[in-house]
């Protein structure tokens, strides 16, 4: 049986925003909010998200 690997970035962790962005905190390399590469819009939207669940 095969099994796949999920793609990692160069943080190595699965591609996804919320994957980055707590990477990045873990690191200690997260941005300030005003230099946010996140729209509020998709923010507002994913913590949305994370309250369904």
């Amino acid at each position: 049986m095969a099994t796949t690997k999920s793609k990692t970035n160069k943080l190595g962790v699965k591609n996804s925003l919320v994957n980055n962005i707590n990477a990045r905190k873990k690191k200690g390399i997260s941005r300030k909010k005003k230099n946010s590469t996140v729209s509020r819009k998709a923010y507002k939207k994913m913590e949305k998200n994370w309250s369904d669940k």
